[in-house]
């Protein structure tokens, strides 16, 4: 399979429902389920060579599923800004791993999650007495973890919700990757294949970014001190983890500190650590060293905690 099949699951919320899209790979009556989840602007898609190659090493016998987060992508907007945040995004997947339990058993869950989806994880993994369909298994957290710098935040602020409008696809991708070079060396070929699904196209023929400019509106309104009490939730919910943990961080990284990422290896789930050299904020999974530490973490028989490394 070359190309995911696109699904629509109906979530609940107080001003009468949405939808959330997910893009499907590998054999979609496979027991064992990994969902891969985006960062705070970007789709399901990001996860395209992952997800190929996670499918094709396990030699087709896997369901790997892709997320738009509500607001993003092929998913409905919110009709109250201020609902995009973790609790609404929680809710939804629990809602999407309802149906897809109900579409075929799932008995093994393993969750991917960059940024912003390795909070809707450590959410979903870290709060007692969710209705999961099965304990999650295994998670990588991609350059995050529950302290987040706060330089960083102010420098998301300071481009998200700004969609922009666009003559080409070409012209989209160059403006993204300027606010993306941390996201470590693509070829021209590799960032394309990120930036496509990133853009819709207006009637009048020109292109936008693919997201609702109002998820920013909860970002931005942000203080420092709802970022602490913020922080100390997320803690919480990490040291409540009992699934093996796998820590990916750009070495560069201004979002997840060295020190919260050591710390992380030292409490709750002892987090496996591996970082890639010139990448910052965040890995993409789309280079081979990348993609390998993940695949073999994920599809690892063993029960044992693999050492930390680096690379």
């Amino acid at each position: 399979m070359t190309v995911p099949t696109l699904n629509y699951v109906p979530c609940p919320d107080p001003k009468g429902g949405h939808r959330m899209a997910y893009w499907q790979w590998g054999d979609a009556a496979a027991p064992h389920v990994v969902v891969c989840a985006h960062g705070v602007s970007r789709q399901g898609r990001d996860f395209d060579v992952l997800a190929q190659a996670l499918v094709g090493r396990a030699g087709g016998k896997l369901r790997v599923v892709c997320p738009d987060v509500v607001g993003r992508g092929k998913s409905d907007w919110l009709q109250d800004p201020m609902a995009y945040g973790v609790p609404t995004y929680v809710a939804d997947m629990l809602a999407m791993l309802g149906l897809l339990h109900k579409q075929a058993p799932i008995q093994t869950l393993d969750w991917v999650g960059t940024s912003m989806g390795g909070l809707i994880g450590m959410g979903l993994a870290g709060t007692p007495n969710l209705p999961l369909p099965v304990p999650v298994r295994r998670i990588v957290f991609n350059d995050v973890g529950p302290a987040i710098q706060w330089s960083s935040l102010e420098r998301i602020k300071g481009y998200l919700g700004k969609t922009g409008r666009f003559e080409s696809v070409q012209q989209a991708a160059d403006a993204m990757w300027a606010v993306s070079t941390s996201f470590g060396p693509h070829t021209p070929e590799q960032w394309m294949a990120l930036s496509a699904p990133m853009v819709k196209q207006l009637e009048d023929g020109a292109y936008t970014l693919h997201y609702d400019p109002a998820i920013a509106e909860p970002i931005k309104a942000l203080t420092r001190e709802a970022a602490a009490q913020g922080e100390t939730a997320l803690w919480q919910a990490y040291d409540n983890i009992k699934a093996r943990v796998l820590l990916t961080r750009g070495a560069d990284s201004d979002l997840l500190a060295k020190e919260t990422a050591l710390a992380m290896t030292k409490r709750g789930p002892r987090a496996s650590l591996v970082e890639f050299a010139g990448v910052g904020h965040a890995p993409t999974f789309v280079s081979d060293n990348q993609v390998e530490a993940v695949a073999s973490f994920l599809l690892d028989p063993s029960d044992e905690k693999p050492a930390g490394r680096t690379g």
